[in-house]
């Protein structure tokens, strides 16, 4: 039995400001720790990348915005008790009643589904050069830094910051490739390494611009102007 969820389309993402750069990290040896998300999310490439294809497909944005509303506009007609979602009883409901908007509803998905497919190859294909890259730019950093061993960051339960090399490996990416082909060649499609990487690169995108979107915004300037004394 399907059930359906609100439709929401996040922006394209502002990469510069929702993910920070992180400062050079020093000489170390033996045990370190890398993100290799963290390091492609912040490589040049896949930012330069990432803000090409969302250039091009604007297009397909706008699209998905206005058929993500008219998807909300037919779920809203299932919600039954006003509460702004459709739970399983009133999806049941609508099933039982064989009510006419669950077609419609599905349509919709297919429609959005066919604009946001264009935009997530070309981001793969994006990632994948940038995966063919990692091993000789992680390489790198282990000589240069004379490590024995990398670690995942969550296997530490602390450590000083510069046993972090993510940076380190994030530079040595730039070098190897400053920018990305973003033009998809006919007949590629995507790995499951990359379409896994894909997908962890949107949950680290997301929860950062949701951190960002969270974040308290600075209070307004004062005017200057003295406040009434009410006399």
């Amino acid at each position: 039995m399907k059930t359906f969820s609100k439709f929401a389309l996040a922006a394209a993402p502002v990469l510069g400001l929702a993910l920070a750069a992180t400062p050079a990290q020093a000489q170390i040896g033996g045990i370190a720790t890398a993100s290799t998300i963290g390091a492609i999310v912040k490589s040049k490439a896949m930012v330069q990348g990432y803000q090409t294809i969302d250039t091009t497909y604007k297009t397909y944005y706008d699209q998905l915005q206005a058929k993500g509303k008219e998807r909300n506009d037919l779920l809203a007609k299932l919600d039954k008790n006003g509460d702004k979602n459709v739970d399983q009883a009133e999806m049941d409901a609508a099933e039982a009643a064989k009510d006419p908007n669950l077609v419609l509803i599905e349509a919709k998905e297919k429609e959005i589904v066919a604009l946001q497919e264009p935009i997530a190859k070309a981001k793969m294909y994006v990632l994948s050069q940038i995966i063919g890259k990692y091993e000789p730019a992680q390489q790198t950093v282990v000589t240069a830094k004379k490590i024995s061993m990398i670690l995942a960051p969550d296997a530490f339960i602390w450590a000083q910051p510069t046993v972090d090399v993510t940076a380190a490996i994030t530079a040595e990416l730039d070098k190897a490739l400053p920018t990305a082909a973003t033009t998809v060649p006919a007949g590629w499609n995507p790995d499951q390494q990359v379409y896994e990487v894909y997908q962890r690169v949107q949950q680290m995108i997301a929860a950062a611009v949701q951190q960002q979107a969270q974040a308290p915004r600075p209070a307004a300037p004062a005017s200057g102007k003295a406040a009434p004394t009410g006399r």
